[in-house]
């Protein structure tokens, strides 16, 4: 009789739930940024801008970022549930550009822009520091 090898699957370690918890993050995240960009296009007196806008665009143009925005964190979040690496380099990329993104809209609502970019902040070191622990589905 042959020996058939037996593939297991790895052990999936502590460190695995901070992909867990990055998509948590992107989902709550994405749900900011669609609340934000909801606000901006239908409340305008929310925001404080200045008679310009908010660095290079209308407060309607970034509702409509910020929109858009928060349907592919939340897409990226549900990818990251599924460990799925393309969920984790999208994240990441996604992440960094929310930053950039929260800071130019800093100056209309800095409070809310701070805790997104502390979400963004961890979102990033969990999937670069604990991402290669969730290489199977779950």
């Amino acid at each position: 009789m042959g020996e058939h090898a037996v593939q297991e699957r790895p052990r999936q370690t502590f460190w695995s739930g901070w992909i867990r918890f990055g998509g948590a993050m992107m989902i709550m995240v994405g749900s900011f940024s669609l609340i934000e960009g909801l606000i901006a296009l239908f409340q305008n007196e929310y925001y404080l801008t200045t008679a310009q806008g908010v660095l290079l665009l209308d407060l309607t143009g970034w509702g409509w970022l910020h929109l858009s925005m928060g349907v592919v964190a939340i897409l990226i979040g549900l990818g990251l549930f599924r460990g799925a690496t393309w969920a984790r380099i999208a994240g990441v990329v996604f992440a960094c550009l929310n930053v950039v993104a929260q800071l130019a809209f800093m100056a209309a609502y800095p409070l809310w822009a701070t805790v997104v970019i502390t979400v963004d902040i961890l979102v990033i070191w969990a999937l670069i520091v604990h991402g290669g622990e969730t290489d199977q589905d779950w």
